[in-house]
């Protein structure tokens, strides 16, 4: 975990079906595998992760650690480790970590942090790199596969572009693991420091997925200030959903530098729909997210107010974790599926292009739009628009407004958005137009700007 830019956006997901190859891997019964979009263990158990990361390559004298997250609840630990970037953690240290993750009855999913910002930050490491580490490490690791995960790299492509990118990278990876005999299953990072604002691994993880000759690749997705919001994070987490691919929220926190992570909504869905979720961090965070500490110095006993929040907290850690049935826990039998779930293809339907009407609709119906600036950076920015329904209940919604500085829409989510030069219209989508009196909603778009930024005046019809 490393500073994020605030950004966010959204495109259609383009879901081939025919990529979309639901059928326990070859090596199932070796470890963890994936079908259906969901994770199951050798037995055909379901496994839902609820753990925290732990950074060990940094404090490997905190071994300790590893009993005292699982005396929290926790049913899996994220390790991170490093190849050389930091003091380089060896085979016989990585066995420890497992052997340890194992005595207390853990789930490993062992991490290469060495390429957290590849392509932005000074000394990040490729994912090809992060395999070698990898490789380096086969004999330790082989015949563990019921009780670790690979997390190739962590974060592995920031927000420059680099070649090859974030597709090319991660296939070649996870063939490359495969090719040098790795039967675990492997989970991966999204680009953009985690957070793929751009939304390079939502719209291109069929195609990552269908590229691993095991199909047992898990997706993983960290949600800081890009996911602020209710709606980015089930949108998000949706589409892996509607699209049967195993998605599960690798990193986040309850604040950071970059905004405000909607955590309440990111544990909440994840334990309705039944997805992995792994906070960050244990202990020993610096740099400015000091607060992002779930313990004081190492200390179990020492909870801060996010240790409180993740362990303790409505869907908590405590209350939403179940062993792993490795080790003996008793979880509800849920046997894989034998066809994948059924998808929603987006609708062929455009919008309707009637314009807005200039006079309040017949029945008392009205809303109300606030247009925020949610972050800005050089050429770009973040908006986000609030509706809110006047007195009485509301069918749907229509927003414009014109914009005065030159800036264009190029990204949205959570409403139909069309332009007309300057001007804007946007409509809400079929789960968001109805909302009861004084109900709320909010979308977003990316856009881009020269010179000045400025707000422009918003209007809001209701149907």
């Amino acid at each position: 975990m490393k500073t994020r830019l605030t950004v966010a956006g959204a495109t259609l997901l383009a879901t081939i079906a025919a990529l979309l190859v639901f059928v326990p891997s070859a090596h199932a019964a070796t470890g963890f595998y994936t079908t259906g979009g969901k994770i199951y263990e050798s037995n055909g158990n379901e496994f839902i992760m609820r753990g925290v990361s732990h950074p060990h390559a940094w404090y490997t004298h905190q071994t300790s650690s590893f009993a005292n997250i699982k005396s929290l609840g926790a049913n899996t630990v994220r390790v991170v480790l490093s190849g050389g970037r930091w003091a380089a953690n060896g085979p016989a240290d990585v066995a420890n970590v497992v052997a340890l993750c194992k005595q207390n009855k853990l789930i490993c999913v062992l991490e290469n942090h060495d390429t957290t910002g590849y392509g932005e930050q000074a000394g990040a490491v490729t994912l090809d790199r992060a395999v070698d580490y990898w490789i380096s490490l086969r004999d330790v690791l082989a015949g563990q596969e019921k009780y670790i995960i690979v997390n190739i790299g962590n974060e592995p492509i920031g927000n420059n572009p680099v070649t090859p990118g974030w597709v090319q990278a991660t296939s070649s990876a996870i063939n490359r693991l495969r090719d040098a005999g790795f039967d675990h299953q492997i989970m991966v990072d999204a680009p953009n420091w985690g957070q793929d604002w751009q939304f390079t691994m939502r719209d291109n993880a069929a195609a990552v997925f269908a590229s691993d000759p095991d199909r047992n690749t898990v997706f993983s997705i960290h949600m800081y200030g890009v996911f602020d919001t209710a709606a980015e994070v089930t949108d998000y987490l949706g589409r892996f959903r509607t699209a049967g691919l195993p998605i599960v929220v690798g990193e986040f926190g309850f604040n950071h530098s970059d905004g405000n992570p909607d955590e309440d909504t990111i544990m909440s869905y994840t334990t309705t729909h039944g997805i992995g979720y792994i906070g960050w961090s244990w202990s020993g965070n610096g740099g400015g997210v000091e607060y992002l500490d779930m313990v004081t110095n190492f200390n179990a006993n020492a909870l801060t107010s996010w240790g409180q929040r993740i362990f303790n907290g409505a869907n908590g850690i405590r209350t939403t974790s179940r062993e792993a049935t490795v080790y003996g826990g008793v979880q509800p039998t849920t046997p894989p599926p034998t066809t994948p779930p059924p998808t929603t293809p987006p609708p062929t339907t455009p919008p309707p292009t009637t314009p807005p009407p200039t006079t309040p609709p017949p029945g008392g119906k009205s809303c109300t739009a606030t247009y925020t600036v949610a972050g800005q950076w050089p050429g770009g920015f973040q908006g986000d628009v609030k509706v809110t329904a006047g007195s009485a209940a509301i069918a749907g919604w229509t927003v414009s407004w014109t914009f005065g500085n030159g800036q264009s829409v190029s990204q949205s989510w959570s409403a139909n958005v069309t332009s007309s030069g300057s001007a804007v219209t946007a409509r809400n989508v079929a789960y968001n137009g109805s909302l009861p009196a004084g109900g709320t909603t909010n979308f977003g778009f990316i856009g881009s700007w020269t010179g000045t930024n400025g707000v422009p005046a918003v209007t809001c019809t209701a149907s």
